[in-house]
């Protein structure tokens, strides 16, 4: 049942976040910084929220905007792997409600010869993920 609720099931989107940040593998990323896009859905019951039109009823945007901008503008990681996954679960922890996260993480300024858009990774955690 799981699968099908990631599928067809709620979720708050946000989309085309933009930190500047110290995170990569190689010195002169973490001294210089640069530019990350963050995509993360959240996938929460959106019913009760749905039905009554009350902020209370539904987790606000804001609050996991405030997750990311703490992990990506935060100490400097090595790996966008271990800046995901703090975002993934620092949002899991401080919101119950929410049963999976995916966050896609982007580095548009990159140290390769040849066209592209960015290179990243994407995570999808579960609440039962927690455990391991």
């Amino acid at each position: 049942m799981e699968s099908d609720t990631l599928t067809w099931g709620d979720k708050l989107i946000l989309k085309g976040l933009s930190f500047y940040g110290f995170h990569g593998a190689i010195a002169e990323e973490r001294k210089l910084g640069q530019k990350f896009m963050v995509d993360i859905d959240a996938w929460v019951d959106l019913k009760a929220a749905g039905k009554s039109d009350n902020l209370s009823d539904t987790i606000n945007y804001t609050d996991i905007y405030d997750i990311a901008k703490e992990v990506l503008e935060g100490s400097p990681h090595k790996l966008l792997e271990s800046v995901a996954q703090k975002i993934a679960v620092t949002t899991l922890i401080n919101y119950k409600q929410i049963y999976a996260v995916r966050v896609k993480i982007g580095k548009p300024h990159v140290a390769i010869h040849g066209p592209l858009d960015y290179l990243g990774v994407e995570i999808l955690r579960r609440r039962s993920d927690l455990s391991d």
